[in-house]
Formats: C-alpha cells, structure tokens, sequence
C-alpha cells in the first residue's frame, strides 16, 4: 500500500480525530480510505446519471401525452 503524506485544516482533523476516538474507525487512514471508496462510487453513480441526461436531451422532444409516457414506462419496467 502506498504511504502518503497529507494535511488537514483544524476542523476537518479535530473531526477525523472524533470519528477514531467514536471507534468510527480504527485509523485516520482507514477512515480517509473509506472517505475515497465513497467519493469514487459516487463518482461513478454521477456519471452514469450526466450520460442519462444527455441520452435524454439529445434525443428530442416527444409529442406524447404524460400517460402515454408513463404507459410507456411501466411496459419497459415489467420487461
């Protein structure tokens, strides 16, 4: 694993400082490591989301009505 050496603002190593001393986490690092996993999957989840927004805005507008869109999305749900 590599080794790192970081800083942190008062408030933000006071409160790394209370979530160890909570048994939160055993370690600042174990708890920095979890910090990234979380930030990394949403990451993840927010770009899937931007590529669902674009699909839809690229795809136009529709001229149906809001039952035949929701008709529409209940069929694509049972599938």
């Amino acid at each position: 694993m590599a080794r790192q050496s970081i800083s942190f603002t008062k408030p933000n190593d006071e409160w790394l400082k209370t979530q160890v001393d909570k048994k939160e986490y055993s370690s600042k690092s174990e708890l920095i490591n979890d910090l990234i996993r979380q930030a990394r999957k949403q990451q993840v989840e927010i770009n899937w989301i931007r590529a669902k927004l674009e699909k839809a805005e690229n795809s136009g507008f529709t001229n149906e009505s809001k039952n035949e869109i929701l008709a529409q999305s209940k069929s694509l749900l049972n599938d």
